[in-house]
């Protein structure tokens, strides 16, 4: 294969056409021959786009399928925009015109060729305008519904809850998770997002250094949705250290989470700053040349919360009466099980928003976002049906609370890899998540770290199996479908164990970070008091002693009207 052809007296600003892309192109290599470009400056394609490669094309993302695809651009002053997308008809069957302006620009002299690309521009720019804001809005929505979804997570969260402490606690426990979403929002808009994704002055590995307050950005729909995920990271520390702590200490720990804490770590990887990150543009490739793959937030979402939740619940402290003089634990169940199962299927139907809607956008992409929904659902399945079995065969009971957040120990496992591996791969990694979900929970009793939900085993041990299953069992075409690179993929594929190892490393960075920092912030707390409530405080309840009143208000009175001699109904 030749080098694209430039014509020597193409300037810049002048129209060309792609003629095609092509199969099994080396490294370096993006378009075929034949094809007409313009410079200077000289427009610099991708590298390698095999068959089902994703291009970004001027903030455009589409993705090639197992036919040839005819795709005319133009370029201005060495930036790509698409104009037409051909193959299966593209914008109202404009794909047999783009074949043919192509195959006609490679017969026609130079200055020719240019004019009859810029004439088939101009006759269809106003049609490619339309279509590519009509993609920008289909993009939108469903960027914006995956928000909407992920928030409604926090109702799962409130009643899983609610329903896993006391009564006497249950009012306590919903006023986090309803200021989880409101003083999150306003430390996310203030510090977290620009400390995430801001671009300040200068480039920066570590942290965002720009658009604190939200100054100088307006995608109102990437900051709705990456509050969201913020909202959940914290929520998660609520759990831990249920029916114990101080209202003060919520606060300041929330806070310093989502100001924080939590999005350091997005943008390690998932900003194109991040030294972690995938989409690292700083460097000349990403870590190991692949970065870590998180497509979701197991490492980000998940390990960040579960990692503080397991420091807020050790420092803390067990609550009274969770473990024997000897050291065993002591059965403390929750309330009511049917809010547990409410939030569990709240959660379950988020969760794809959570992760399908991490894709970002959907034209072009519909066939990724689908799957991603069905391996996200098999794993959720896979996690419930096998922590039923673990139950029944340690305990000899079938157990609702455990198939729950079994369920949901699936789906935390294949949130980092739920766009890059087969369905039958989603089973697996739902089946192992359920055993290392339930193999934690019993770790942590054994070091008396009293977590009331299982936060910690769930998402953060949970989190860290799920960041290193992609290095596994990633598929080579899903990774450049997802990422735009396969230069490393899963080791039982074949891979050469890069990507494993950007995702070990994440794992390492991420609870080097983690556990320091919220540890410092909870260490803090209970040296000035402010941590843990007093023990007759815990003894009557955080609702009556804290928040005046109960949530059940259940009055025993006696019918005043019944016969004399009669029993009394209550």
């Amino acid at each position: 294969m030749t080098e694209p052809v430039v014509p020597p007296d193409a300037k810049a600003g002048a129209a060309f056409v792609l003629a095609s892309i092509c199969d099994n192109q080396p490294k370096g290599q993006a378009i075929c021959s034949n094809t007409n470009l313009l410079t200077p400056p000289r427009p610099q394609p991708p590298p390698n786009l095999p068959r089902g490669a994703v291009l970004t094309l001027k903030g455009v993302r589409r993705s090639s399928d197992d036919d040839h695809r005819t795709l005319t651009f133009w370029a201005l002053f060495g930036s790509w925009r698409l104009v037409r997308q051909g193959g299966r008809g593209g914008l109202g069957g404009a794909g047999e015109r783009g074949r043919a302006g192509g195959a006609a620009s490679a017969k026609l002299p130079t200055s020719a060729a240019m004019m009859a690309g810029r004439a088939l521009l101009q006759e269809e720019a106003a049609v490619a305008e339309a279509a590519v804001a009509d993609t920008a809005a289909v993009d939108t929505s469903f960027l914006l519904m995956s928000a909407y979804l992920v928030f409604f997570m926090q109702a799962g969260f409130a009643m899983l809850c609610a329903g896993s402490v006391r009564s006497k606690n249950t009012m306590n426990i919903l006023l986090k998770n309803v200021l989880d979403a409101c003083a999150g929002a306003i430390a996310f808009y203030i510090f977290g997002f620009g400390v995430a994704y801001g671009v300040g002055g200068k480039d920066n590995h570590f942290i965002g250094t720009g658009n604190f307050g939200l100054d100088g950005f307006t995608d109102w729909g990437s900051f709705l949705f990456q509050w969201a995920f913020a909202a959940t990271a914290a929520t998660i520390v609520a759990g831990s250290v249920a029916e114990r702590t101080q209202f003060v200490a919520y606060l300041v720990y929330s806070v310093s989470l989502t100001a924080l804490i939590y999005p350091v770590v997005v943008h390690w990887v998932w900003s194109t700053e991040g030294w972690l990150s995938a989409f690292n543009t700083l460097d000349d490739e990403p870590l190991f040349g692949i970065g870590m793959v998180d497509f979701a937030g197991c490492g980000v979402v998940h390990m960040v919360g579960g990692l503080a939740g397991l420091a807020g619940a050790y420092i803390c402290g067990p609550r009274l009466g969770r473990f024997d003089s000897e050291g065993n634990a002591l059965p403390m169940p929750g309330h009511s099980a049917p809010l547990v199962v409410l939030g569990t299927f709240i959660l379950w139907f988020g969760w794809y928003g959570f992760n399908p809607g991490s894709m970002l956008l959907i034209a072009g992409a519909e066939n990724a976002v689908a799957r991603t929904a069905v391996t996200t659902t098999l794993a959720a399945a896979a996690g419930g049906v096998t922590t039923l079995g673990i139950k029944y065969y340690t305990d000899g009971i079938w157990d609702l609370i455990s198939v729950c957040n079994g369920l949901l120990a699936g789906l935390v496992a294949v949130t980092s890899s739920c766009s890059v591996i087969e369905p039958w791969a989603a089973l697996i990694c739902g089946f192992t998540g359920a055993f290392v979900y339930v193999g934690a929970t019993k770790l942590l009793l054994k070091l008396r770290i009293d977590d009331p939900l299982e936060a910690a085993p769930l998402h953060g041990f949970t989190g860290a199996w799920g960041v290193i299953f992609p290095g596994l069992l990633a598929k080579k075409e899903f990774m450049a479908e997802s990422y735009g690179n396969d230069s490393s993929y899963g080791v039982f594929y074949g891979g050469n164990g890069k990507l494993l190892g950007a995702n070990i490393v994440g794992i390492i960075a991420i609870t080097a970070w983690v556990l320091p920092t919220i540890g410092t912030v909870f260490f803090c707390l209970n040296k000035a008091g402010k941590l843990r409530i007093p023990t007759e405080e815990e003894q009557t309840g955080l609702d009556r002693s804290h928040h005046g009143g109960q949530a059940y208000e259940i009055q025993m009175a006696a019918k005043t009207d019944a016969p004399a001699g009669a029993s009394k109904e209550v």
